[in-house]
């Protein structure tokens, strides 16, 4: 996200910022889907031998002991802990009789548009839990829900697995993994047209334009921008132009004409595009903030 000053300069907008402006708005296009939620204490359902199964495991531990192997690596995880078990893995699950793991888990897919969130091979998310008592009952009512689904039971389950990813993302230690997950060379594709976008919001900005960025025909570069970023290239770029023009409605003194200018139209279209967007006007806008 750039800052601005008060006559509407662009000052430099860090590495960092960027970094996490792009983040954020992948994981904006993240769908999830859960297709089983339980709690298990006890041996029962635990040990396996090798398998590759084709979701998403997220498991919480309560007691007891044990080990998971992922693709020949062996973890031992502990009771308190949360870790994902990903997509694709070859896997193997141990606990001993004497004193089994007791387990919260969900089985789910992930993806960003068409790209799985997790895959084989990827690090290991393991994480202590910071609350437990947050963690269960976050579970307990995914199971709940999943068990005994009212009309808006969907939304609930995937607001609680929301949060558990959350959770473990931010506390497993792995701070790269978003950055590995946008440099493999697809996604690092996307991130440059976005990037791009980000550049440019007060120039002409063109199918054809974004389409070279990729060096994608633009019949091609719609279909592939609309699969990843779940909406069109123009859709988007007007999108990220009206946001812009949000927060510097809000956060500077800019005239709507010298703001209209910063995100590439003329002071007529931007008042029609942003009353279209958002129901009301830029100058109602920012008095309604202040």
């Amino acid at each position: 996200m750039r800052s601005y000053s008060q006559n509407g300069k662009v000052e430099p907008e860090s590495a960092s910022h960027f970094r996490t402006d792009t983040i954020g708005r992948l994981l904006e296009n993240l769908t999830v889907h859960v297709s089983h939620a339980f709690y298990r204490a006890g041996y029962y359902g635990w040990n396996a031998p090798q398998e590759k199964p084709s979701f998403n495991r997220l498991y919480y531990l309560t007691e007891g002991e044990g080990a998971v192997t992922l693709d020949g690596v062996r973890y031992e995880p502990r009771a308190g802990q949360l870790f994902i078990m990903p997509a694709g893995a070859v896997q193997t699950r141990f606990t001993p009789p004497e004193n089994p793991y007791s387990r919260y888990f969900c089985h789910f897919d992930a993806k960003i548009g068409g790209w799985p969130l997790f895959r084989a091979g990827s690090f290991f998310h393991l994480a202590d839990a910071a609350d437990p008592q947050a963690i269960e009952a976050l579970f307990r009512e995914m199971i709940e829900q999943s068990e005994h689904p009212g009309p808006f039971a969907a939304l609930r389950v995937k607001a609680c697995l929301l949060q558990l990813l959350a959770h473990c993302l931010e506390q497993s230690g792995e701070d790269g993994f978003m950055d590995r997950f946008i440099q493999e060379s697809e996604r690092g594709k996307l991130a440059a047209v976005l990037e791009y976008i980000d550049a440019r919001l007060d120039e002409p900005l063109e199918v054809d334009n974004l389409a070279e960025v990729v060096h994608l025909h633009p019949n091609y570069f719609i279909p592939y921008f609309k699969k990843q970023m779940g909406t069109t290239p123009m859709n988007y770029v007007q999108h990220k132009r009206i946001e812009l023009a949000r927060r510097l409605l809000i956060s500077s003194d800019m005239g709507i004409s010298l703001i209209a200018d910063r995100v590439g139209m003329d002071p007529a279209h931007f008042s029609r595009t942003f009353k279209k967007t958002t129901g009301v006007s830029p100058s109602a806008y920012r008095n309604s903030t202040r």
